[in-house]
Order: C-alpha cells, then structure tokens, then sequence
C-alpha cells in the first residue's frame, strides 16, 4: 500500500471527523497483540473451537456484545454486534479462522514439506513489523484487522444507523474433515461455518470478507471436485510376462499427465471477468502400502476445477468427462468420472453500495484510480455469502513480498506485515463509516 496525503478523500464532513476519531483508535501495538493472540491458537479445519471462544472474549473484555456459536463439539464460529438505529444498511466484516494445515509434523509431513519449520506452527514470532506464524496472514491476520476495526468504531462511540456485525466462520478452507477429525462429518471445510452462521440467523445488507490481495473484487469462482478412477488388472509381478498386465499405476500417470495439459485450455476458455479459473491433479492414491508385489485393479485420482461465475457445475463436469474420453480412447483404458462437491462461483453487481464505496477508499488511499486484479482463481467463503443473497465484496492486505527472508506459498500465508494490517483497518474503518451510518435510501434499499 502507498501512503497518501488524504486517504479520508471523499468523505463528508461530518464522515471525516467520525473516521479521523476511529482511525485514532487503532493501534499497532494492540494490532501486534491480536494477531500473536490469533496465532498461538492452533485452530486447524475441523477444529476452531478454542480460538472462537478467544475472539468471543477479546470482544467480551472490550465491552462489545459477542457470542460463540458451536457447530459441534470442536468446531464453533464466533460474532460480534455492534447494534445501530434500524434506520441503514447492516454491515458485516467477515473473516475465516482455520488453516488447511495443523501445525503437527505427523499430520502435515511430508505433504506440507520436508521439515515443519517454525513458521508452520502455531506459535507466533515477532520480527520487527512482521509476525510469522501458522497462518498469521491468511487467515490470522485478516481477522485481527477485522477486531481492530471493531475496537475502534466502538471506542470512538460513532452513532450507527445499521448494525456492524463481526463474524469469524470456522470451515473456511477449501477440505473435508481431517484424518481424526469429525467423527462421520464430511463437510468441516468448504464453507460450514458460514453457512451456519447465515442459516442461524447472523445476516446482513452487504459484506465485506477480509482475505489476502490488496484489491475490490466482487466476484470469484467455485470449485468443483472430482473422482477419476483408472482401471487395469490386479495381478502379480512374477506373473507379469505370463497373464494380461494393464498396470493402473503406469496408466494413471499418464492421464494425470495428460490432464495437466487440458487444464491451462479450459482456463483459457474461461477467462472472464475477473477471474481466471485454474485446475489440478491434487493426488493420487491406490494399492496395498503393506505390499509392492501386486497391483491393484484401480487407481484414484481428485481433480479440482474451478469454475466461473459464468459456469455453472453440471457445464464443468461436462467438459471434464469430455477431455477425459478423448484421453480414454487414446490410452484404450477405462476411466470413470465422478462430481464428489460442488460450490459455484458467485457474483455481485460492482454498481452496489458497498463495492462503490470499498473501491471509493481504496483509491483515496493509493491516491490512483482503482485496477481491477482480473486473474483470481482463489475460493473463499465470499461464493456463499453471495449466493445466500448478500451483496459481497473481498478486499486484503497484499501478500508480504519485500520480507527480509525468503517468502515462499507457505511462509506467505504464515507472515503479516504489521503496518499493512494497521492500514488494512484504517481502510475498513473507513468503509463502515461510510456505510453503516446511511440511511437505507442513500444505499440503494428500498
């Protein structure tokens, strides 16, 4: 982010001294304090619970009405209200709390790398202006600017005509339930708790969801899983010059190989708006581990595809198994294909308050017009939000790459730039201010 002489630009007057008294509010060091608080919670996918009740009483200790919401015994999602006149728009700041990965080796070697360095445990690490730590950007420290942004417009006590909700969704990472983990639940991922949150009640006029990219987006994609099974022959190496021999194994290879190279074509096909949606072989798995001496009769492979918001799931599944019978028939093998999930991409119309007003800041505080970032192929809770209704928009802080270390995918997730979070929520004091103290006309509800 560029600092710039007027990042209030736009605002009225009345606006601009309600956002210079909040922004006052927010302070680095408190910010420093909850993401090292956010950090040294482990709260992998499937088990948010106990970092839920922590926020629940970080707002609690503020003052700030909050509860804690269990999905079950281990996963629970936390919010916060601060309560307006009924007269504008309802607010939401949104912001997830599990990571994909948890912090213990026998559960993320070798998946995740060789070794689990410090930065992929759950346990924080102040650098100067950087925390490092499992998660401590993506989603930790989006979720401490969300608090932060909270703290302050209640300490500086703005008079609100909408409420300002804070919710914190367990499930946000794109997995089904860890080894362990969830009993017969399938679905800890994916959105769950979202989607609980919405269907108890917590809901709102607009929401703004709080993830990595310093850009307005009003649109992502969806994913779409599938199960692509390769068949061939059980059989047995000392019987492999005298019985028929189709190894799956050898076969699966190749139609991985061979997917990889169909993939950047339907990107390409589906480039559109602002996204560019992308796919993968993301594993392989068959046969006996015990053994090396027999093959199975098949092997099984998980594609993810994304889709489009111009895409619907049933079109993709389409494509795939086209692609996939072109390469059956040049193998001369047996494929089978199969949808295991679905969650569509969703779109909200950039003419909407919210979207107007979130890229409104922003370029007050680049001092330059807003560019749309027209190449995202990340899934995030926001598709659920949209497609319960709520017009959505996804704004973050940029991911850290000037870091005096090394910054490969995993330590980009697991470091925040401290002044980029205490920006990050100056900007999202500035988007409620100008929002939840409208009246409904002014936003465009009716």
């Amino acid at each position: 982010m560029t600092a710039v002489a007027d990042p209030l630009a736009g605002l009225d007057e009345q606006r601009r001294s309600w956002a210079e008294r909040a922004c006052a509010a927010v302070d680095y060091g408190r910010l420093r304090e909850l993401v090292t608080g956010l950090v040294d919670i482990a709260s992998p996918t499937g088990d948010e619970g106990p970092l839920a009740r922590h926020i629940t009483g970080v707002f609690s200790e503020a003052g700030i009405e909050a509860q804690t919401m269990e999905l079950d015994d281990r996963q629970a999602n936390s919010w916060a209200r601060l309560p307006g006149t009924g007269a504008g728009p309802d607010l939401m700041l949104y912001a997830p709390i599990d990571t994909v990965t948890s912090g213990n080796a026998e559960e993320d070697l070798p998946w995740a790398g060789d070794i689990l360095r410090p930065d992929m445990t759950a346990r924080a690490v102040v650098d100067g202006d950087y925390v490092t730590g499992l998660g401590a950007s993506n989603p930790k420290g989006h979720a401490a600017c969300v608090l932060a942004a909270v703290e302050a417009v209640y300490a500086a006590g703005i008079p609100l005509t909408g409420d300002l909700i804070a919710a914190f969704g367990a499930g946000g990472m794109p997995t089904n339930a860890r080894p362990g983990v969830g009993g017969t639940r399938r679905n800890t991922g994916q959105g769950a708790g979202c989607s609980f949150l919405l269907e108890q009640g917590v809901w709102a006029d607009f929401a703004l969801i709080a993830k990595p990219g310093w850009t307005v987006s009003w649109e992502e994609v969806g994913l779409s899983w599938f199960e692509i099974t390769v068949h061939g022959s059980h059989t047995y190496v000392g019987s492999r010059h005298r019985l028929p021999y189709r190894n799956p194994v050898a076969l699966a290879g190749a139609v991985a190989a061979r997917l990889e190279q169909w993939f950047p074509e339907y990107s390409r096909a589906h480039r559109d708006g602002l996204v560019y949606p992308q796919g993968m072989v993301a594993n392989i798995h068959g046969g006996w581990r015990r053994t090396a001496s027999f093959t199975p009769e098949q092997v099984r492979m998980m594609v993810d595809l994304r889709l489009s918001p111009r895409t619907t799931p049933t079109a993709a599944k389409r494509e795939l198994r086209a692609a996939v019978r072109t390469i059956a028939e040049d193998l001369d093998a047996r494929i089978d294909v199969e949808q295991i999930l679905a969650i569509p991409g969703e779109s909200s119309d950039p003419r909407m308050w919210l979207c107007r007003s979130a890229v409104t800041a922003w370029e007050a505080m680049e001092g330059r017009p807003h560019q749309d970032v027209r190449d995202a192929s990340g899934a995030t809770d926001a598709n659920i939000l949209r497609g319960r209704g709520i017009p959505t928009v996804r704004v973050g802080m940029p991911k850290v790459a000037d870091a005096p270390f090394d910054v490969d995918f995993a330590r980009g997730m697991n470091t925040v730039d401290l002044r980029a979070a205490e920006q990050f929520t100056r900007y999202l004091v500035r988007v409620v201010l100008d929002t939840a103290t409208r009246t409904l006309e002014e936003v465009g509800i009716d």
